[in-house]
């Protein structure tokens, strides 16, 4: 019985901590979805044609072979994610999720500040320079274009 109660108390145990992820907040599509569009919204507008930066959501360019490879698993030049829009928001969306399911993570499920973290990480490669005077405005304006998009959804 001893051997048995132990066994069945691993076993809960392990169960416990197989099933704990699970519990975590979990990013939904829309909330991508929201992102995606409100990074789109939210992109800087250079004013200048050859700035190096392509689609709707300002991507540079030495990001996009190595996304559409990770995402589609076959690389993409600059032109190409420029001029397929559908697949532009396809490959936004993917690398959006993993962005935001870090971002969650690293703020305690609190949706506003994963948004300003991943908003900050867009613009500047580093999520923890959301609340830096330079970034904020934009990391605000990411969040505030994010509830709008929420609020639709």
């Amino acid at each position: 019985m001893r051997l048995l109660k132990g066994v069945l108390v691993a076993s809960f145990a392990t169960l416990g901590l197989w099933v704990l992820p699970a519990n975590a907040q979990s990013v939904t599509q829309a909330q991508v979805g929201a992102l995606v569009e409100a990074l789109r919204r939210a992109a800087p507008q250079t004013g200048q044609a050859n700035d190096g930066l392509y689609s709707d959501w300002k991507v540079k360019g030495e990001n996009i072979p190595r996304w559409s490879r990770f995402c589609t698993g076959r690389e993409m030049t600059p032109a190409q994610f420029q001029a397929n829009p559908q697949q532009a928001r396809a490959i936004m969306n993917c690398i959006v999720e993993d962005l935001l399911k870090e971002e969650y993570a690293a703020s305690r499920n609190n949706e506003r500040t994963a948004v300003l973290r991943s908003a900050a990480w867009w613009m500047t490669g580093d999520s923890t320079q959301y609340n830096n005077s330079a970034i904020a405005p934009y990391t605000q304006r990411v969040l505030s274009f994010y509830e709008q998009e929420r609020a639709r959804r």
